[in-house]
This record gives structure tokens, sequence and C-alpha cells, in this order.
């Protein structure tokens, strides 16, 4: 349990998710992460010089990553500040916030800044040598597509591990097509009075296609209309499987930020705004492709580790590739399949990779503030079978 990490309220924000092979496919995503944070902390009237380390998270590669972590933290306006690039495929928001935590609960740091970032369209194909292959023979990996298709540890498709999970839980098509219908439906409350709910921790990506002529990116692009007829028309993307493309997410590019810093710090950064403390961090590996089950024993840890139980969350978000999650979520944890993941999720707006997670802890914050304050659960699945939770509490 942690007890010295806190989150400025407002101290946190997300770019719109934009659609595969949308707006921002040609742009690298380090560059425009950097761009986008700097303006967001000018906005802010917030000095770069009062952090001490930088996290960047990404999965994605693309040119001169090598140098992630300094160059990230040189593009915000921290040229002075060390930083560090972390990958954790879908969970790697969630990391980045844990090693902050981890960072002040240590005193290693006082005021970190996590910055995530990824764009999974237009992914590098990579080309590695075979030293056993005659002639100079290569390997040739499609980053972003052939891992999506293929866990090498435990062989499978992503969207496998699911259906396996459904099948082993008798997690039903009916099931999926009733939770896409409702995730769908809360997304929409996020956008009741002029998108009210997002602008609370939105912040706008600008895009230069010319030198004349920038593009401005204000809400998310990619999102389509659901309908239960619509879902019920769309066949399996498996034979015989509960998912169809309406139940599964879509791969997104976009990028966020939190700054994880002490009590007073954040006291001071965040105004007269509640009280918002990462109380605890949570983990967890499945049996081979069960990566749809992994945020349970993960969100259990996190809980456990903070003395609370499920019960004593006021919200909860899951970061949600395929429609099963949240229902083996429910059935195991004992929790109303409906009532969680208010405003959105990925299975609606998309995923990015690096920054999910970011976009779900910061909506989960802005609902408990809405609600009064109170404790918080995001949990999440991520490659290799593996699972990553957060306990916040909102004064």
């Amino acid at each position: 349990m942690f007890t010295k990490a806190f989150i400025p309220y407002r101290g946190y924000y997300s770019s719109p998710f934009v659609r595969w092979q949308g707006s921002i496919s040609t742009v690298h995503s380090l560059p425009l992460a950097g761009a986008t944070a700097k303006r967001w902390l000018a906005e802010k009237q917030w000095d770069p010089a009062l952090f001490d380390y930088v996290n960047f998270g990404s999965t994605v590669a693309q040119p001169h990553i090598f140098y992630g972590g300094p160059w990230a933290a040189a593009l915000i306006g921290a040229e002075s500040v060390p930083g560090v690039w972390i990958s954790q495929a879908c969970s790697t928001s969630t990391t980045c916030i844990y090693q902050a935590a981890m960072a002040l609960e240590i005193g290693s740091a006082s005021t970190v800044f996590n910055l995530m970032a990824d764009r999974t369209s237009n992914g590098p194909h990579t080309i590695w040598p075979n030293p056993n292959g005659p002639g100079g023979q290569v390997d040739m990996e499609n980053w972003v597509m052939d891992n999506f298709n293929g866990d090498p540890w435990a062989g499978e498709p992503m969207i496998k591990t699911a259906e396996i999970v459904a099948a082993a839980s008798g997690v039903t098509r009916e099931e999926c097509d009733a939770v896409a219908l409702r995730r769908y439906e809360q997304y929409q409350d996020a956008l009741a009075d002029d998108r009210a709910f997002q602008k609370g921790y939105m912040f706008p990506l600008e895009v230069a296609v010319s030198r004349k002529k920038t593009l401005v990116i204000e809400a998310d692009e990619g999102v389509y209309p659901t309908t239960a007829e619509g879902l019920a028309s769309l066949q399996p993307v498996l034979p015989d499987g509960v998912h169809t493309y309406g139940a599964q997410t879509h791969p997104a590019d976009g990028n966020a930020a939190v700054i994880v810093t002490t009590r007073e710090k954040a006291r001071e950064l965040g105004g007269s705004g509640p009280e918002i403390q990462v109380l605890s961090y949570g983990f967890a590996r499945e049996q081979k492709c069960f990566m749809a089950a992994a945020p349970v024993p993960a969100a259990q840890m996190a809980l456990q580790r903070a003395g609370l139980e499920i019960k004593d969350m006021k919200a909860i978000k899951t970061h949600n590739p395929f429609a099963a999650n949240d229902v083996y979520m429910s059935k195991k944890m004992g929790v109303d399949l409906m009532s969680f993941n208010n405003y959105g999720s990925p299975l609606v707006y998309g995923h990015p990779q690096g920054p999910t997670a970011a976009r779900c802890v910061m909506e989960l914050i802005e609902e408990l503030v809405r609600l009064g304050g109170g404790y918080g659960l995001f949990t999440g699945c991520a490659a290799g079978d593996t699972g990553a939770a957060l306990v916040v509490k909102v004064g």
C-alpha cells in the first residue's frame, strides 16, 4: 500500500483517441506527445522544471525510441531531467504510475511526469539478422500485427485467449453483445452537455499538415454507432466464437500524461480540487491463453494490498479489449456487469496500447469526483496473459 503518492486534481490529460490509419497515422507518436504535453503544461502555467523524473511509456517502437525517456523529457521542456522508457503492452500506463508511486514511497523522486504514447497505425516492419540462415537471410516481423496475432509463448492470437476464457466460464454471444451495447450507451453519457465529462481531462491534438495549416483534433475519432440490431447482424470473428468486431476494441493512436507527486505538491498544483491518492497496485499472470481472465487476480491483489474489498469501490474501470473480459470479471467478483465502466471504456473508444490505461484511470478519477469522492478500482489485461490494477482514493 502506498502512503506518499498523490495525483494533482486535473494533473492529467488524455488526447482524443484516433482510429487506426486515421488522422495521425503518419505522425511520430513521441514528438507529438512531447509537443502536446508541452502545450498542456504551458496552459496550466506549470514549469517543467518541477519534475525530477520522467517515465515515458510506449509499446510500438518508432525511430529513435532508443532515446525514448530522456528525449521525452527534453520535448516537454524538462531538458535537465532524466527519463526511462517503459513498455508493458496494454498495462504500460499502469506500470508507469506504479513506478512513479514507488519512487515517491522510497524517496527517490518527488514529482514524476508520466507520458504515454503509441501509434498502432503503420507499425514498424522489423528485420532481424538470422546468423544461421545461408546467404545472409533475415527474419522479418510486423511489430503490431504479428504480435496481435500470436503470443510466442502461448501460441495463440489475443482474440483466441478471450474465446478460450469465454468457453471455460460460460460466457455467451448474447452477453457479449449486451455488454458492448451497454458500454456504447455509457460512452454517450460522456458526450452529454457538449462533452462536459470528457472536457474535464481531454486535451486536443495539434498536427501540422503544412506550413500554413494545422489540424486540431478535439474529440475521439473512430467510435461507430452501435445498436442491438447491428450487433446481432455481425458474424463472429472466429468460427463459433462469441465476439464480433462490435464486441472487441479497435487499435488506435494517441497520448496521455499523469503527474504523480507528494501530497503537498498535489495540493499546490490541484488548487481547491479534491485530494487524489494512489493507494495500491496489483499484478497477475494467468495460465496460457487466459489473458481475458488476468484482470481479476490483479484486482484482487490491489484490493488486498489496500485493505479493501470490491464492495468498497464506488467506481470501477477496466481495460476491456474483449467483451468477455467484463463478463468474466462480473461473474468472478460479483459486480453488476452493467454498473461499471461508466462514461466509456477502450471497448468503445479504442486502444492505443501505451496511453489506454492512463485514460481509464483519469476517467475513474473524474467519475469519483462527480460522485463526491470514494475508492475506485482500475484493472485490465495485457499481452502475455498478464493483468495490472490500481486502487485510488478521491477525497
